[in-house]
């Protein structure tokens, strides 16, 4: 993604007349997992995320208006999906006054925003109780336009989406920009697409090939080495002619595989398969063996790769100067499969190059894997399907937007 043009929460105070008295609109990405019996928040990394760019406007002098969506509610069934445990979390984290009221629109949130004093902050209500957010309606747009003066986006796991708050609504404001996480997010995957570093390792799990056709396509013509793991890397093995037994497989998905391998011989790309697999009797098993890829035993499937081929995978990694990863290795929220995940995301945290995560299940097996690696890499991202889009080459509506002159 080209970042020119892009305009930046540092030009509102450096090109008009600053913040100060101004209502500032902050579109965070506060849609952090609630422990289910509990309700709790069980991980508040995007919480402390958005803190540089809250504070930045806080002491600028603004009135600082913040709004984010939770899970995704059923009309007319909005609980435990209110945004009252992050308004909780934020103040314990910056000492502030989060005040949270009963809807993200009309005079309930305008009166706390007029009487906003220092050390206070609005948290509108989940904006995903009103059906109009998520089907971009200017309406509902122009309702969240009267409560600001200014708009600033540092939600990246949104930007992907054409959404009310993220797309109709920064187009009705004219002073508009990326916040410190938005713009930390773009440069870093950016980096990832724009004359990356050589050699360039992609590293993809997951289950299904189908979920990462664009992203394999993107990555055939900026890679060296593409890294195949978790479920998807059945089919491409079976592709091959290899014996997976009953391994999860996408059988209509086999020519594709043919093809993208094709695809990556002609580009001169190296496409590294497991050598060897984790397998057991079925996904509720709690032990498995390791077996080579061509010795897989009859009613067993592969749940995740074995010690060869995370040897071959890290020894690919270690020599990158760039490393791009996204998916699990293989059913890592079970410890006897976990070790293909977590022993890649070792190696990849003291690699010397520029590795950066692209969020979901990766990011959160990086989390899993302990607070030593995730510090190690030099970047993880808090949104995996804005993340892939990115990688992918496509417009983000929600940057998109943020442009200088965009309409």
């Amino acid at each position: 993604m080209k970042l020119s043009g892009i305009h930046w929460i540092d030009n509102l105070v450096t090109d008009g007349a600053g913040l100060s008295g101004k209502r500032v609109f902050v579109r965070v990405d506060f849609n952090v997992p609630l422990d289910k019996k509990t309700g709790a928040i069980t991980d508040d990394a995007r919480i402390r995320e958005a803190i540089p760019t809250i504070k930045f406007v806080m002491d600028a002098g603004a009135k600082v208006i913040l709004a984010s969506h939770m899970g995704r509610p059923k009309p007319g069934k909005h609980e435990g999906l209110s945004l009252e445990p992050c308004g909780a979390r934020l103040a314990e984290l910056t000492g502030y006054e989060v005040l949270v009221p009963e809807d993200c629109v009309g005079d309930a949130p305008k009166k706390l925003i007029h009487d906003l004093r220092a050390g206070q902050a609005v948290l509108l209500e989940n904006l995903r109780f009103h059906e109009d957010e998520e089907k971009d309606g200017e309406a509902f747009a122009k309702q969240l336009a009267e409560l600001c003066d200014v708009y600033v986006d540092d939600a990246f796991g949104c930007v992907h989406r054409a959404h009310a708050s993220v797309h109709a609504l920064p187009r009705m404001i004219h002073d508009r920009a990326a916040g410190f996480l938005l713009r930390k997010e773009l440069e870093s995957l950016s980096r990832c697409t724009e004359h990356p570093e050589k050699p360039y390792v992609a590293v993809l799990g997951g289950a299904k090939v189908s979920d990462k056709i664009d992203v394999v396509d993107a990555l055939l013509n900026v890679v060296d080495t593409l890294a195949i793991g978790g479920a998807m890397a059945n089919t491409f093995l079976a592709a091959q002619g290899h014996k997976l037994q009953s391994s999860r497989i996408e059988e209509d998905k086999l020519p594709l595989a043919r093809t993208i391998l094709a695809k990556a011989r002609d580009k001169g790309v190296s496409v590294l398969l497991p050598v060897d697999v984790v397998v057991a009797s079925g996904l509720d098993a709690t032990a498995g063996q390791t077996v080579s890829i061509d010795a897989i035993p009859e009613k067993t499937m592969a749940l995740d790769i074995g010690s060869k081929s995370i040897a071959i995978f890290g020894e690919a990694v270690t020599k990158a100067k760039t490393v791009f990863w996204n998916g699990p290795m293989g059913l890592f929220e079970t410890p006897a499969f976990s070790t293909g995940t977590m022993e890649l995301a070792r190696i990849m945290s003291k690699a010397p190059g520029f590795t950066v995560v692209g969020g979901g299940d990766s990011a959160a097996a990086v989390k899993v894997a302990g607070e030593d690696v995730a510090k190690g890499f030099k970047h993880i991202s808090t949104g995996g399907g804005a993340s892939l889009e990115l990688i992918e080459g496509k417009k983000l509506p929600g940057v998109e937007v943020l442009r200088v002159g965009a309409e």
